[in-house]
């Protein structure tokens, strides 16, 4: 699976360069780092090894991983491990050091290559603990990473400049035995992140120019590595490989800037903060993304407006599966929502010339949960190939906890849960049959579709189609302009409100 040979060269240069500052004496912190690089099919190469006084000094030291053609190669220059005779180790690195990522051709892309030049002035590294379990404090003023070469060119000669900084950067990495594994914890903290990209795209022969802060990151992550020789991820779960990392961070603002033959466009947009977690493990994979306050302004010649401007007071994703197979079934969910959207008076002005509908702002949230049952391997590239169209489980559970839509003064809510029986894939064609209901309930549904119809967008011929075809599966409500419905399937037959339709 390339992507997991990716994924490991990653993980493994991360841990390569966490684990470069060193355990309780120099020795051993050399010691333990080759040991470590060995069982990560990392190759180290130096030039020389001495000691000077109390501290052991490693020069020309590089490291290379690499898996499936893909290679990733740090050169580190010096580092300088001090005994401090307290027990802990300082460690000083070169100033600046390159890593350099060549990776094969691909299909129809040939191969790439980037080398990053990364800075690190003033970094400070103290190691602690015990041989067995190291923990490194580490702090910075600055980190700065800068793409130098790109395909083997340099890369500002070639009209390409990337650059992204860290200020006021600091943290701790702890790697400490797991069973015949390690296991890694991480915290690491920062004031700001800048990014600056500027760059031609040769295809339509643009400019793109982008600027970015990020304020108050904080980046914790733990894990465990085991099975990295794998050459299937699933496997490497099964060995117990894991990981989870949880990044929050504040103030957000950026600006985009491109010109092309149709003229300049520019986006201007930012947030309040927000969340971003990632875990994989054995039992599951876990995307789950939060945001808060975010604006959003777009001008250019392709749209018809001076500007196009939006805002939302929330956002949020979740995204939640089992990955290996089970007897048993395993938990899943998913989560959208969109929380008081609102737009401005120049798209109003083009979806309601008139006035017709309430410019109030927008929601719109579902979530929901259940249980599956895998039958097959989820990360595993030959599993999933073999399977083709056929499904990789069954389907056992689903609860819709909360479903709202709330849009130009009409609402929408409703909750429900089901289950499935898998033996039974005839009643409802090919789909196992579900048991449950759910409950739905529609205010000002019969007001916006007379507004519809006076602003044109919809003949009454539609609505009136639309309002037979609510008949049929709601009543009237307690309130003015309201519908309920309660859709239930239960003993092979689906009921509307207590009449069977099915």
């Amino acid at each position: 699976m390339k992507h997991w040979s990716l994924a490991a060269s990653t993980a493994t240069l991360a841990l390569f360069a966490g684990y470069a500052q060193a355990d309780v004496t120099p020795d051993q912190v050399w010691q333990n780092w080759q040991d470590m690089s060995a069982s990560m099919g990392q190759t180290l190469t130096v030039g020389s090894t001495k000691t000077e006084g109390g501290a052991l000094v490693v020069t020309d030291l590089k490291a290379v991983t690499g898996k499936d053609g893909s290679k990733v190669e740090t050169a580190l220059g010096e580092v300088r491990l001090t005994d401090k005779g307290d027990g802990t180790v300082e460690i000083t690195m070169s100033d600046s050091y390159t890593v350099a990522m060549n990776f094969p051709p691909s299909g129809s892309d040939p191969a790439k290559s980037a080398e990053i030049l990364i800075s690190q002035p003033g970094m400070a590294i103290v190691a602690s603990g015990t041989p067995e379990a190291t923990d490194y404090a580490f702090s910075a003023p600055k980190m700065e990473l800068t793409l130098s070469k790109l395909d083997g060119k340099d890369a500002v000669a070639e009209g390409t400049n990337v650059q992204a900084t860290l200020a006021n950067v600091a943290g701790h990495y702890l790697v400490a035995p797991e069973g015949t594994s390690k296991k890694l914890d991480s915290q690491l903290t920062a004031d700001s992140l800048s990014i600056a990209v500027k760059g031609k795209d040769p295809e339509n022969n643009s400019d793109v120019d982008l600027t970015a802060s990020v304020s108050g990151l904080t980046a914790k992550g733990t894990g465990v590595l085991a099975g990295m020789e794998n050459k299937e991820l699933s496997d490497a779960l099964k060995a117990g490989f894991a990981v989870e990392s949880t990044l929050t961070y504040g103030a957000v603002a950026y600006t985009v800037n491109v010109v092309d033959a149709q003229g300049p466009s520019k986006i201007v947009g930012s947030s309040q903060g927000g969340s971003l977690q990632v875990a994989m493990d054995a039992a599951r994979l876990l995307l789950d993304a939060q945001g808060k306050g975010v604006q959003l302004a777009i001008s250019g010649p392709t749209i018809p407006l001076p500007e196009v401007s939006l805002s939302y007071a929330e956002s949020g994703f979740k995204f939640l599966i089992p990955v290996e197979k089970s007897e048993t079934p395993q938990d899943y969910g998913f989560a959208v929502k969109l929380v008081d959207l609102s737009l401005s008076n120049d798209i109003w002005g083009m979806i309601d010339p008139t006035a017709q509908l309430p410019h109030d702002p927008a929601t719109v949230i579902l979530d929901t949960k259940g249980t599956a049952t895998l039958t097959h391997d989820l990360m595993n590239q030959t599993e999933m190939a073999a399977l083709g169209e056929a499904p990789p489980g069954q389907l056992n559970s689903l609860d819709l906890t909360q479903i709202l839509a709330k849009v130009a003064g009409a609402e929408l809510t409703g909750a429900g849960a089901f289950t499935f029986d898998n033996t039974d894939m005839t009643t409802y064609q090919g789909m196992p049959a579900p048991t449950g209901k759910i409950d739905l309930k529609l205010v000002g549904g019969n007001a916006l579709l007379d507004k519809l119809v006076a602003m044109g967008l919809i003949s009454s011929d539609d609505a009136m189609g639309a309002r037979m075809m609510l008949s049929m599966f709601a009543k009237a409500g307690a309130g003015q302009d309201e519908l309920t419905s309660t859709l239930e399937f239960k003993d092979k037959h689906f009921y509307a409100n207590g009449q069977q339709l099915q």
